[in-house]
């Protein structure tokens, strides 16, 4: 099986900034939450708190949406165009998308794309509050561990270093750069 990470990888930006900025043209008022925000940010940047509370902070925005999920399938349909062409190509229906984003605004496209398998941090779409561990590092490995533990990892694909625990489990591990595929070790 090939393992993917989501958000530089074979998403061309990051979905949870995305889905922010889509969901406040469509509701102005989550800019009250922009406050909020910065502070869990700069608390974080202190380290005065952790990732995952600086990520609830950020998710908030939550609290001000109608929570039936259609701003998540309205968010595709305008980012679907979005996931990486070389990742289309080689798609297979047995990939694993392994993510830091929110479980409930990666599942849609997973289904879109066919894939089944997806491994995303747990977020409560009505408040943002984490309802499990974020999605990262080595965390990934943990969750990836729970779900395929005799599962062979041919290939890994990430935009960021800090999935080298990911990368070790892989027979192959590749970067991504903008759009070019890099050898791990060369990355």
């Amino acid at each position: 099986m090939n393992v993917y990470d989501f958000d530089g990888t074979i998403y061309n930006g990051d979905s949870s900034v995305d889905i922010y900025f889509f969901l406040l043209k469509r509701y102005p008022k989550l800019i009250a939450f922009f406050p909020k925000q910065m502070l869990g940010i700069v608390k974080y940047k202190l380290h005065l708190s952790s990732k995952e509370e600086m990520k609830e902070m950020y998710f908030s925005f939550l609290k001000g949406v109608r929570t039936d999920k259609t701003f998540v399938d309205d968010f595709w349909k305008q980012n679907q165009n979005k996931i990486k062409e070389w990742y289309l190509k080689q798609k297979r229906k047995d990939d694993v998308i392994i993510s830091a984003s929110p479980e409930f605004l990666l599942k849609p496209i997973c289904d879109i794309l066919g894939i089944d398998n997806l491994i995303a941090t747990k977020v409560e779409l009505s408040s943002g509050k984490f309802l499990s561990k974020n999605c990262q590092g080595a965390e990934k490995v943990v969750r990836f561990e729970e779900i395929f533990s005799e599962a062979e990892i041919e290939a890994f694909y990430s935009d960021s270093k800090s999935d080298t625990y990911m990368a070790k489990l892989a027979t192959k591990a590749f970067l991504i750069k903008n759009n070019r595929i890099i050898d791990w070790e060369q990355g």
